[in-house]
């Protein structure tokens, strides 16, 4: 007896190109929406290696994508898309790859520019320890090294 929420493979596998090509997406979002069409393991698995083989679907490129946009977009630091990556079941040597690609130049901006409207922010606090605390918590939950945050809170 058929699945009664099988789209069919055909109908599945042109929807899952359109879905992968219109963004990067990671192998996990595409398995969990070709189950969602009501396919079966064994037609997502053909499916899956069809796409990859096709290079809709590639775990490096997907890496950097999501990396840079984190990045430039939201402003994260390398600890949260690491741990986000993860999260994702990217592999190690992919992650490597996607830190790789942000500069350490822009880094190193972002960080400091994040750093100074911080400390405007908390600058009418009295106590110069907690405005380094509140400096320190927000970078940290930004996703900024702990190595990088401290140096700059020598500055102060």
């Amino acid at each position: 007896m058929a699945n009664p929420l099988n789209i069919g493979i055909e109908q599945a596998a042109q929807k899952i190109r359109q879905y992968c090509a219109y963004q990067e997406r990671n192998h996990q979002e595409v398995k969990e929406k070709l189950f969602g069409y009501g396919l079966y393991k064994d037609q997502v698995d053909t499916l899956m290696a069809s796409l990859i083989s096709e290079n809709y679907l590639n775990e490096e490129r997907y890496a950097i994508a999501f990396a840079g946009g984190k990045f430039r977009v939201k402003e994260w630091g390398k600890v949260k898309i690491k741990y986000a990556l993860k999260q994702n079941k990217i592999s190690e040597y992919c992650i490597k790859k996607a830190l790789n690609q942000i500069s350490e130049d822009d880094y190193l901006r972002t960080l400091e520019k994040l750093f100074h409207a911080k400390h405007k922010e908390v600058k009418k606090e009295k106590n110069i320890f907690v405005q380094k605390k509140k400096i320190q918590n927000y970078l940290m939950q930004k996703g900024f090294e702990h190595e990088l945050i401290h140096t700059l809170l020598q500055q102060l």
